[in-house]
């Protein structure tokens, strides 16, 4: 059974840092894409915007607008790893963060034909 599972969320000054953590289980295919979406409070889950995305055959990532600059994804192969560490954090910024995984990153910073959503992980920022 696939699982994917967030950690690393919590409340942070404007200006601040996070790091998010995902630890995928029993995941089979070969290449895929892994990332992050969000949800905004108030918004609808059709309202989840796409944050960033790796690839895992050339690790090549894509950013939201919103996010470009001042986020980063990376992995760790042998700890079937992703991270997304964010800098320089905004009130806009808060919302849950969800590790998915897709068939490919699209452009826009996220998964495409998602197979896997993990529970979320909420980050508030705000002083």
């Amino acid at each position: 059974q696939v699982q994917l599972v967030e950690s690393g969320g919590g409340l942070v000054q404007p200006g601040g840092s996070l790091r998010l953590s995902c630890t995928a289980s029993g995941f089979t295919k070969d290449n895929y894409a892994i990332g992050w979406f969000r949800q905004a409070p108030g918004k609808e889950r059709e309202g989840r915007d796409g944050v960033s995305c790796i690839s895992s055959s050339d690790g090549t990532t894509t950013y939201a607008d919103p996010v470009k600059g001042r986020f980063t994804i990376s992995r760790d192969k042998d700890k079937n790893t992703v991270y997304l560490h964010m800098n320089n954090l905004k009130p806009e910024d808060t919302a849950v963060y969800y590790c998915v995984t897709g068939t490919y990153c699209t452009d826009f910073g996220f998964p495409t034909a998602v197979h896997y959503w993990g529970e979320g992980t909420l980050v508030t920022v705000s002083s």
